[in-house]
């Protein structure tokens, strides 16, 4: 039996990154390798610009039990001339460097996801760090942006399972979303988690870090599988 760290993420508002231009920042249906890399080393305490090898050999996947809805926000923002930008180590520098220069107003969209809930198992790592650090985090804990705190501990546990299904169904869910709108058991019913060779539905997806500093991602191949999760809800003769 292999033995996983299983955990949960519900927010209010998440936003799972997606290839990102300047005027729209997307979000996927479900939070791909580094947004939960990134918030596994938020709780240990590793800033954006420290040392992740550690959590590099990771395995994950990730149960849909609610993708949420989608949510656009429109933000307006100032932009500055490309000569006051080379060089330029954040936005207020840029903005200072562009003096009398003209600047320009233009709309932004960001796209979020409004009441996601996800479960997590990850396994081949020191999972008992892991779980620890999600128990007393370092640094707050947030489903993609910083505007999006995870609306409950994570309940983190480390149990041996034969099966990353059989692992997830016993996760244990926040209390008020344990159960469906129709009062039924809350069941995943999608799976993603890295592409085996008995996988059919397969895509590509940029979300493995590869450069940290520039923010480049490599591709890695994901598997999208049809399952039926239902973790215990608590509630006895369901």
């Amino acid at each position: 039996m292999q033995p996983y760290l299983v955990f949960t993420l519900a927010a209010s508002l998440g936003a799972m990154g997606d290839l990102a231009g300047h005027e729209r920042r997307g979000s996927l249906s479900w939070p791909g390798r580094s947004a939960v890399i990134g918030l596994l080393g938020a709780a240990l305490g590793i800033r954006r610009d420290g040392d992740f090898s550690a959590l590099d050999a990771l395995s994950l996947a990730v149960a849909v039990f609610e993708d949420g809805a989608p949510l656009r926000d429109y933000h307006t923002v100032e932009t500055v001339p490309s000569a006051a930008v080379n060089s330029a180590n954040s936005r207020p520098e840029a903005l200072a460097r562009a003096g009398k220069l003209r600047t320009n107003t233009t709309i932004t969209l960001r796209d979020y996801r409004a009441g996601a809930l996800y479960g997590v198992a990850v396994w081949g790592g020191d999972l008992e760090a892991l779980a620890e650090a999600l128990r007393t985090p370092v640094f707050t804990l947030y489903l993609g942006r910083k505007s999006c705190p995870l609306s409950c501990p994570p309940a983190p546990k480390i149990l041996r399972a034969d099966t990353i299904e059989a692992a997830l169904a016993m996760l244990d869910l926040p209390l008020w979303q344990r159960r469906d709108r129709q009062n039924r058991p809350m069941t995943a019913r999608l799976l993603v988690a890295d592409a085996g060779p008995e996988d059919a539905h397969v895509e590509t997806r940029h979300d493995s870090p590869s450069d940290r500093r520039l923010w480049h991602f490599s591709p890695r191949n994901v598997a999208f599988r049809s399952v039926e999760i239902v973790p215990n809800d608590g509630v006895q003769g369901a």
